[in-house]
């Protein structure tokens, strides 16, 4: 693929459309503009418009595991060498209105060193930067920088998110310390946002570590060393991950802890409490039998002195109680 036509992308509805100038910005270019070999293209989709579905399924520029690979459903993240070209797929945290943003969006990529066909259905804001980077003549150079861009961009706001599961994880076990039990479903919901980022994430670092070690024809040395520092702030991001998932397990346990010592204290009073009227209920209910001669039935100040003298019974046991340490 020498020399390729604009043509070839007639219909495909790109979201963005470009070609990179080498020395960081873009050319734009038209459906019968001429796109020389010396500088890539870069066609960014979404597989799920029907145009561009129809596109990627028809088009001559890409085999057809690429076609499935770029169109498919979300998957883990994964990386495919086919010929001269390598289809990657990678997650990113969604920051769209409405989404949770554990609720990872899928990035595929088809790069080689003349074409980089990317497709996604919902938005990626960590692309956005690299697309702004290009506009201001600072990004991407050639297609081995444009996916150190890519991969940066996208393992950056994954640790950002990770930082933020951090300090909510910092909040509760502050709360625990305060003894104050986390609202319902909050540390559920923070474990799971952690392992379901973990399961994402290491695959995702293995797609960077096979990049540097393969030996593609459009990655320089250099960009294979920054593809190892991109996998490395991924891995101690993961680090993190670890540590914090481990703790939720302590927090988990804390929470249960704390639950039981509450019901155990409120069983332990009202305890000590049938304890004290213990005695009072027993007299109550000798004296309460419907029989003749009961003490002080025909005394006026009987009932009073009774109810005294119950009184200062429980005062008594109260007192023997709290000597014994039960209180």
């Amino acid at each position: 693929m020498d020399t390729i036509y604009g043509s070839v992308f007639k219909g495909s509805n790109a979201i963005y459309a470009c070609q990179l100038n080498g020395k960081g910005g873009i050319t734009a270019f038209e459906e019968d503009s001429l796109v020389t070999a010396e500088q890539p293209v870069w066609q960014h989709l979404d597989y799920k418009n029907p145009d561009s579905h129809q596109w990627l399924m028809n088009t001559t520029l890409l085999p057809s595991p690429v076609k499935e690979g770029l169109v498919s459903e979300s998957i883990r993240p994964k990386m495919l060498r086919t010929g001269e070209g390598t289809l990657i797929t990678l997650r990113s945290v969604n920051r769209n209105d409405n989404a949770r943003p554990d609720h990872l969006v899928s990035f595929r990529i088809y790069i080689n060193d003349k074409i980089i066909i990317s497709s996604r259905h919902r938005k990626i804001h960590s692309i956005d930067q690299v697309q702004e980077d290009l506009h201001n003549g600072v990004g991407a150079k050639s297609t081995g920088n444009w996916l150190i861009e890519i991969a940066g961009a996208i393992t950056d706001e994954v640790n950002d998110f990770i930082e933020e599961l951090h300090d909510n994880l910092i909040e509760l076990e502050d709360d625990i310390l305060e003894q104050k039990i986390p609202g319902r479903g909050e540390l559920v919901l923070l474990r799971k946002q952690l392992i379901v980022l973990r399961r994402y994430m290491a695959p995702q670092r293995d797609v960077f570590i096979r990049l540097t070690s393969e030996r593609l024809p459009w990655m320089s040395d250099e960009e294979r060393h920054l593809m190892q520092e991109i996998a490395d702030r991924l891995g101690r991001g993961m680090d993190d991950l670890d540590g914090c998932i481990a703790r939720t397990a302590v927090l988990a346990d804390e929470i249960t802890s704390m639950m039981a010592d509450a019901m155990n204290r409120r069983i332990y009073m009202m305890s000590l409490l049938t304890m004290i009227f213990l005695p009072t209920t027993f007299l109550t209910g000798l004296f309460g039998v419907n029989l003749g001669g009961i003490p002080g039935n025909k005394y006026q100040f009987g009932f009073g002195l009774f109810s005294f003298l119950l009184s200062l019974l429980m005062v008594v046991f109260a007192w023997w109680l709290r000597r014994s340490k039960w209180l």
